[in-house]
């Protein structure tokens, strides 16, 4: 892990920060001193950044690859809740809240880069800045609501308006996630998904 200020790639860095939906409409002044806070992290396929279950909390800011996350019941079955790439963000603020346990955990799904910081300093440099907090939270309710409009659609819809409806929603994900998670996050099987493609139904 580096700081901006010692990263190699740190003016890209700097440059990816300021097209994330959230962070895009901070002052310079803003971003210099979120940035004090912020460490590189590098993450291979499968790495997890966040472990369900746990009380430490981090902000991520995607801005290379790929995240999913994900929900493992104690049978050890998996359910994927959502996918997130680069100017998108992964975070524990509403279980954070709540003083709970993470109910979920953060995977790459490709090779990933992200910027990253404790969740309790984030929510300090919100308190100081309340617009950005108002977009933040904003931002946190739209995606619980989307994760509520992807589990209701897994019983609404049959498998062709399921992808149909990911094609719609995440055009640019579609080719860029491996099909076997595609397809556990749709819950339909690797061959299925295959199936309606090769059918032309997709």
């Amino acid at each position: 892990m580096l700081s901006i200020p010692d990263h190699p790639e740190r003016n890209i860095i700097r440059v990816q920060l300021a097209q994330n939906f959230v962070l895009k409409g901070m002052t310079a002044e803003q971003s210099a001193e979120l940035e004090t806070h912020l460490v590189i992290v590098d993450g291979q396929k499968g790495d997890f950044l966040l472990q369900q279950g746990v009380h430490e909390m981090e902000q991520y800011f995607i801005l290379e690859g790929i995240l999913k996350r994900v929900v493992t019941n104690e049978q050890g079955k998996e359910m994927i809740l959502r996918f997130a790439d680069e100017r998108d963000m992964e975070t524990s603020y509403a279980a954070w809240r709540l003083g709970t346990p993470t109910p979920y955990s953060t995977v790459c799904v490709t090779k990933v880069r992200v910027a990253k910081l404790p969740l309790p300093e984030w929510v300090a440099f919100l308190e100081r800045h309340r617009a950005l907090k108002e977009s933040f939270e904003y931002s946190v309710m739209r995606l619980m609501s989307e994760i509520m409009a992807h589990t209701i659609t897994l019983h609404l819809l049959d498998a062709p308006g399921r992808v149909k409806r990911f094609l719609r929603k995440h055009p640019e994900l579609f080719d860029r996630i491996p099909k076997k998670e595609l397809a556990s996050y749709l819950n339909l099987s690797a061959e299925t998904l295959s199936r309606l493609k090769q059918r032309g139904k997709i």
